[in-house]
């Protein structure tokens, strides 16, 4: 038996259960084409603790809270918890905001596209091109010694605080005081039953924190070590999330989606920025050193650098509404052109400068 348990099983096997939740999420209540995208859900929180004020993208979504927490309780059990950090947070900080407002210029985190791409919505297509530019640019400043420094053993109280702010956020969930918002239309207003949603996030935190699952690290590893580990992984989530849509009437004349570009839920047809937007994802995601899921489940684990990346995710969602960055079915927003060729401008240069000398 060992002989087949090995990594690569256990990480397909993940993939594929997590495709299957991503897809099926969507049927349980959640908006179509996001069954799970961190960035959407981490924008989603951001408004309903009114960071933003854009009425339709409001709620706490359990599932975020479920992957940290996942991946807390999972490091615990198999003595993987360890408290470290400062290395280079204020950058971690901003480049975090970069991720998400690039993924808000697009509509969705890697693994949104994926689910987009596994719906019909080939507007997926020049985005995953965009992030896979995105990170061989990145990896072009790791091979010339790009380094955010190296961090540190950490108090074990500073692991803690990540997970506590989550356990936080899920008691407001719980309990609904009044100063949370809640959308009563729009993606916001649609999302699966409370103890469902945290019961996936675990799940997924589990499998995550087990495989070391990133969907940025996977396109990263072929390029710099041809490591074909976690793309397997990736590749195994696709092809659930396909199967599974197309099992549950997903696709047809009464299913909720079709293939093409025009028509799709929440999602735009601007090619250009689809690819700049998750360029920039998939630059200083790669800077940080993995994408949003990983960096939750890195919070959990009481690396302190995610947590503060995490944070940088919720102020970034803040600055896209607030300043009309982020795009919508209409089109790209006002500002988000302006602000995806800022955020490349800031992270080649800081990629030029952070290089350690040999």
């Amino acid at each position: 038996m060992n002989r087949f348990w090995t990594p690569r099983t256990r990480i397909i096997l993940a993939g594929l259960i997590f495709g299957t939740l991503g897809a099926l999420a969507v049927n349980w209540g959640n908006p179509p084409n996001m069954g799970i995208c961190v960035a959407c859900f981490l924008r989603d929180i951001a408004g309903a603790l009114k960071i933003h004020q854009a009425s339709v993208v409001q709620y706490l979504r359990p599932e975020i809270m479920g992957f940290t927490l996942g991946a807390f309780i999972t490091a615990f059990a198999f003595r993987e918890w360890r408290p470290r950090g400062g290395a280079s947070p204020i950058i971690r900080f901003v480049l975090g905001a970069l991720v998400m407002i690039g993924a808000l210029v697009f509509l969705g985190c890697p693994i949104r596209m994926l689910l987009r791409l596994a719906g019909g919505d080939l507007n997926g297509i020049p985005a995953l091109a965009g992030m896979v530019f995105g990170v061989l640019v990145g990896i072009c400043f790791l091979k010339k010694g790009f380094n955010l420094g190296r961090a540190g053993k950490m108090h074990p109280v500073a692991g803690w605080i990540l997970p506590v702010i989550m356990v936080g956020l899920l008691l407001l969930a719980i309990f609904k005081p009044g100063f949370i918002a809640t959308s009563e239309s729009g993606p916001g207003s649609m999302y699966v039953p409370l103890a469902l949603g945290l019961g996936i996030g675990i799940l997924v935190g589990f499998m995550a924190q087990r495989t070391r699952l990133c969907s940025v690290g996977a396109w990263r590893d072929i390029f710099l070590v041809r490591d074909f580990h976690l793309i397997s992984g990736i590749g195994a989530f696709f092809i659930a999330a396909l199967v599974v849509n197309y099992i549950a009437g997903n696709f047809g004349a009464d299913g909720i989606y079709h293939w093409g570009f025009t028509n799709q839920p929440v999602a735009h047809t601007d090619h250009l920025w689809n690819f700049f937007g998750m360029g920039l994802l998939g630059l200083a995601a790669t800077q940080i050193g993995g994408c949003p899921l990983r960096n939750l489940v890195l919070s959990g684990e009481g690396d302190t650098d995610a947590g503060v990346t995490v944070l940088g995710y919720l102020a970034g969602a803040a600055i896209a509404h607030n300043f009309l960055l982020a795009s919508s079915p209409a089109g790209v927003g006002t500002w988000g052109p302006v602000a995806v060729i800022l955020g490349w401008v800031f992270c080649i240069v800081i990629g030029f400068l952070m290089r350690e000398k040999a």
